[in-house]
């Protein structure tokens, strides 16, 4: 099974250090966020691995290169060269669909969750189930206190719930989500989800271990001051 990771993005949020730095290159506890993402979807048995890339996206290829190190192949969806810029989360998996295949992995490049798995057996059984994407949830951080979705009893997603955590921006997706979206064109992945939670074909679960959104110099400051785990 193969995987994208989102690193599109221009991290405005996290300027000035991303005014020159593509915020998944950006270093936590000595080498870029998302080489942890990489060396973590190699363990999972990944081998070959799509980046999609917008902002400062030439900084990719130079600072990962072909994925050799990591034991993968590395391979780029340069969006601001070939579409103009980002083309959101929905667009950028839709217009990755030939390359992807039917069933994938997507993790966001500017999260760090050193201790999730990804389970080669928990995707074979997503890919031969009726579900159109699997999310893992985290508790609530306090800058998001509302949540995004709940899970149902049966592992089913769903949206209207007091008891909604946060998406952790790591999934499993099938194309049959994306079907209605066109390639090449800017999409949110929102509209995707809450169309396969009505129909019954979200699954999710919880996790439990360290989970950073990294968002701003101060949050990569604390990250930084403290041992991964």
């Amino acid at each position: 099974m193969k995987a994208l990771i989102l690193a599109a993005g221009r991290g405005e949020r996290m300027r000035p250090l991303t005014d020159t730095t593509p915020k998944p290159l950006l270093a936590v506890q000595g080498k870029p966020m998302i080489a942890w993402h990489l060396e973590a979807l190699a363990r999972g048995g990944v081998r070959d691995v799509l980046v999609n890339t917008a902002w400062l996206e030439e900084r990719f290829p130079q600072a990962l290169g072909d994925g050799s190190r990591w034991g993968i192949r590395l391979h780029y969806q340069a969006e601001g060269r070939d579409h103009g810029g980002a083309l959101d989360i929905g667009g950028g998996i839709a217009t990755a669909l030939p390359w992807l295949g039917d069933a994938f992995w997507v993790v966001s490049g500017d999260i760090f969750a050193p201790g999730f798995v990804f389970d080669a057996a928990r995707a074979e059984a997503f890919a031969s189930s009726a579900a159109h994407a699997h999310l893992w949830l985290v508790p609530n951080p306090p800058y998001h206190p509302q949540g995004d979705f709940g899970i149902a009893p049966g592992g089913l997603a769903v949206r209207d719930t007091p008891e909604r955590m946060t998406w952790a921006s790591l999934g499993l997706y099938k194309a049959a989500l994306f079907s209605d979206l066109a390639p090449g064109k800017p999409a949110p992945l929102l509209p995707q989800l809450l169309q396969g939670i009505a129909q019954g074909r979200v699954t999710a679960e919880r996790f439990d271990g360290r989970w950073d959104n990294v968002g701003t110099p101060a949050q990569l400051d604390a990250l930084n001051a403290v041992s991964p785990g």
